[in-house]
Order: structure tokens, then C-alpha cells, then sequence
């Protein structure tokens, strides 16, 4: 009996680290990297869950804000981030992806 397999990754939940970047961007403050990661590492480290190292962290939460950024749910001015309206839709989930046979 033959297996079907699916060629692409089905969509999950947005994760800890981006969670807790819209938590913090949705206020009306603007942010550096900076001050932006050391806020989102202490909920984290509240919450119990900021593992695999600072440094592995502080990357993971820079790749994810540069997608919110790309995604146009961030304003990126010089050095600051400032949430933007559109936020809000980080949280949900995306419309599966299609996979064909």
C-alpha cells in the first residue's frame, strides 16, 4: 500500500518569541533591538521559557521581528521598531497551504 506524502510543512501556531514580540510592540513605544530583546527575555525567562542560550535567543527573536517587518506589521525607523495596526494578525493562524497530489 503507497503512502502519499506531503511535500510542504503544514502552517503552526506562532511560537514563545513572536508572541511575546507582539506583546511588547503593541504598545505605543518605539524600541531598539536592544531594549527590545532584553524586554522579551525577561518574559520569557518569566514565563520559563528562554532556552537554548541568549545568544541562539537573541537571533531567533531577530529573524522573527525582521519577518514582522517584512510583513509589513512593523514600522522600522533607523534603529527603532514600532508595532503597527496590523499586528494584531501575527497571532493568527495563517490559511493553510495548499498541497497538491
Amino acid at each position: 500500500m503507497l503512502m502519499q506524502r506531503k511535500s510542504a510543512f503544514s502552517r503552526r501556531l506562532p511560537d514563545l518569541v513572536t508572541e511575546e514580540l507582539v506583546a511588547v510592540l503593541s504598545k505605543k513605544s518605539s524600541f531598539e533591538f536592544k531594549q527590545l530583546f532584553d524586554v522579551v527575555h525577561e518574559r520569557l525567562r518569566a514565563r520559563n521559557a528562554a532556552s537554548g542560550g541568549e545568544e541562539m535567543l537573541r537571533l531567533r527573536a531577530y529573524e522573527k521581528l525582521q519577518n514582522l517587518v517584512s510583513r509589513g506589521m512593523v514600522k522600522k525607523t533607523g534603529k527603532k521598531y514600532k508595532g503597527l495596526a496590523s499586528l494584531a494578525k501575527a497571532l493568527t493562524p495563517a490559511e493553510p497551504i495548499p498541497v497538491g497530489k
